[in-house]
């Protein structure tokens, strides 16, 4: 049997204070850290979504890279899609958790703030997205010691073959203290570049 070919219709980057969407930097600028970059680029897309200042910084650098791609794409988020969400990372949650753990370290001043508990799971940043967006269909994060293509095309062909889905948002979406980056692409039956694994990592 034949296996089905599918396609990358869109991708977006966010990386060393710049935003790209399809290859071409639509934002940059001098910021020192991922929490004034993402501020910035949330004013700058004039996004409309308040809850986005409470997130943590992993949830806000996904959440703003699929806001960029799904915008692009004519997602928009009164209508409900049938879109799958897979991402990975190497760092999980660690950014968050280290502040979790500064809050409780101090049997002393012992005060673990709830706020930040909620975002010591790096699913989270999918459920932000999918609320967003109204994405009720399959999600997964995964972790790995590095951006692992293989199983990203796997997956993402493996929903679609089944018809799970009718597309998937995959991707790379990593906070490390002051490094991150994100890389998300959206996979379907449409697109201008094929969805391989040479692709993908070349696209990464």
């Amino acid at each position: 049997m034949m296996k089905k070919k599918y396609c990358i219709s869109s991708y977006c980057h966010i990386r060393d204070n710049t935003i790209s969407l399809n290859g071409k930097t639509i934002y940059t600028g001098q910021h020192s850290d991922l929490k004034s970059l993402t501020k910035s680029a949330y004013r700058h897309f004039d996004i409309d979504y308040p809850k986005f200042f409470k997130m943590d910084n992993l949830s806000r650098l996904g959440f703003l890279a699929a806001e960029i791609l799904l915008t692009n794409e004519g997602v928009l988020p009164e209508n409900e899609e049938d879109i799958a969400i897979v991402l990975s990372n190497r760092a999980s949650s660690l950014d968050t958790d280290r502040k979790h753990w500064e809050s409780i370290r101090d049997s002393h001043n012992y005060y673990p703030s709830p706020a930040i508990f909620v975002y010591t799971l790096p699913n989270i940043c999918i459920g932000e997205i999918s609320i967003r967006h109204k994405l009720y269909s399959e999600n997964s994060f995964f972790i790995f010691d590095e951006f692992n293509p293989n199983h990203l095309f796997s997956y993402a062909n493996g929903l679609l073959d089944t018809e799970k889905t009718r597309k998937v948002l995959c991707g790379w979406v990593d906070v490390d203290g002051p490094v991150y980056k994100a890389f998300l692409y959206l996979v379907g039956k449409e697109g201008p570049v094929l969805h391989s694994i040479e692709e993908i990592t070349r696209l990464f």
